[in-house]
């Protein structure tokens, strides 16, 4: 079964609920390498390494600008599925669970201890289908401390999620959210 570019297993052949896998050995191996490449190579490096880790993501297919800003606590899952635009950062801490693709937008900033999750399964499935989904953080966007961001969604530019906030449906833009699950505030003044 394929879904958005990262192939996943059926569940109904590969029995996740007595330890099966859900991704091919292909897939398995990759990560494998990179969580070693990265603990190895990135994980303890001081802040001022920043062209340091954006080579290492970029050598394991990340498309990641020159002035993006990646800490070295930052757990990424795929980097072949991961965009990372303009002045973007994604803070101490953060995990970037991408089973499918996620693009952070220019000038956003994913804060310290922020979870961006793409992986779900379909609950009315008996085999507890694995399913990935998207998801687009837009440019200038603030998703703060320790916020989730949930499979399928799009952060429309200039949005502010507020701290511990919880998004499983869409962020409108220049809107500041808060709460689990999270709803607008007010608006915020585009710039």
């Amino acid at each position: 079964m394929r879904n958005d570019g990262t192939e996943i297993l059926d569940a109904s052949d590969g029995s996740p609920f007595l330890g099966g896998p859900s991704f091919p050995l292909k897939n398995r191996v990759k990560r494998v390498v990179w969580n070693i490449a990265w603990t190895v190579l990135a994980s303890w490096t001081p802040p001022a390494f920043k062209a340091w880790r954006r080579a290492i993501l970029r050598i394991f297919g990340a498309r990641v600008a020159n002035t993006a800003i990646i800490y070295s606590s930052a757990r990424i899952w795929l980097p072949s599925n991961l965009e990372i635009c303009d002045l973007a950062c994604v803070g101490p801490n953060v995990t970037v669970y991408n089973m499918a693709m996620i693009k952070i937008g220019a000038r956003a900033i994913i804060s310290q201890g922020s979870y961006l999750c793409c992986g779900t399964h379909d609950v009315n499935n008996a085999a507890f289908q694995l399913l990935a989904k998207p998801i687009e953080i837009g440019e200038k966007v603030w998703i703060a401390a320790e916020a989730f961001v949930g499979p399928g969604v799009k952060v429309g530019d200039g949005a502010v999620l507020g701290a511990r906030a919880v998004a499983m449906r869409s962020v409108n833009p220049w809107t500041i959210y808060s709460g689990n699950p999270a709803v607008a505030i007010r608006g915020r003044s585009e710039f």
